[in-house]
């Protein structure tokens, strides 16, 4: 085999190694909407899929989850606050999930069913690695969306580090999921809709369906967060299908 030949396999397999070494998380953004347990049901499912996830908390954020669960959100402190957050039920009990919040190189080799690890970015570092089309990612899901956000995303206004990673996700053709959480929604707030729908994105609002047989305010709350991971092609169990029977779900219940 020629010298040439030889050396571009070897630099192919090393290009390969590298590709499959590099951390590409979804990126998920957290308004100040309400609708908190909808982030931490996508959050948990993601890890438990084995999905590496980059978080960003909004300002705004940090007083509606202060309000829905009684704990603050800080910087200094943020795995231990993600943790019971995300142990919490959307029907306040505290301890409803035993999560764990790895750390980005935490995993040891390719063990299968693996959780995911969790990188936090604050909200006004605008020089934070999702802030660059150039960071890895697989691509971004905000929820819940104010409509706050939403204008921010549509205009492109980037002021802060939410808006401007939705933006990103945006230019670099990566899926971008908006799971709004408002109503009514006023005529700008649904061209700001529109704009996002043309630009791309996935316009998810944050309305549970009965058809699964959803007993518990959880189940109406995963069935949302299942949905946008539906969008997003990351595989969960956090809803019962539609199979094309009706009364299906009463039969399996």
């Amino acid at each position: 085999m020629p010298r040439s030949a030889r050396e571009g396999g070897t630099a192919a397999v090393r290009l390969g190694a590298v590709r499959d070494s590099v951390r590409r998380p979804w990126i998920v953004g957290v308004s100040g909407a309400s609708g908190t347990p909808y982030a931490a049901s996508v959050i948990r499912a993601l890890l438990a899929a084995g999905e590496d996830v980059d978080l960003v908390v909004s300002r705004a954020s940090r007083l509606t989850l202060l309000d829905e669960t009684g704990h603050p959100f800080r910087d200094a402190h943020w795995r231990e606050d993600l943790r019971r957050w995300l142990a919490r039920g959307a029907d306040g009990s505290p301890d409803a999930y035993d999560v764990a919040v790895p750390e980005p190189g935490s995993r040891t080799g390719s063990v299968p069913d693996a959780p995911g690890t969790v990188r936090y970015w604050p909200a006004g570092d605008l020089a934070a690695g999702p802030s660059s089309g150039s960071y890895p990612a697989r691509g971004m899901i905000v929820v819940p969306a104010s409509t706050a956000s939403v204008a921010g995303i549509a205009l492109g206004l980037s002021k802060d580090l939410l808006q401007r990673t939705a933006s990103v996700t945006l230019k670099e053709r990566r899926p971008l999921v908006v799971a709004v959480r408002e109503t009514p929604l006023n005529g700008q707030t649904l061209r700001h809709l529109v704009t996002l729908d043309e630009a791309g994105a996935v316009v998810l609002p944050a309305s549970p369906a009965f058809y699964a047989g959803a007993a518990q305010i959880q189940e109406l709350v995963d069935f949302v967060a299942g949905r946008a991971l539906d969008a997003l092609g990351v595989p969960h169990d956090l809803y019962r299908r539609w199979e094309g029977e009706l009364g299906g779900a009463q039969r399996q219940s």
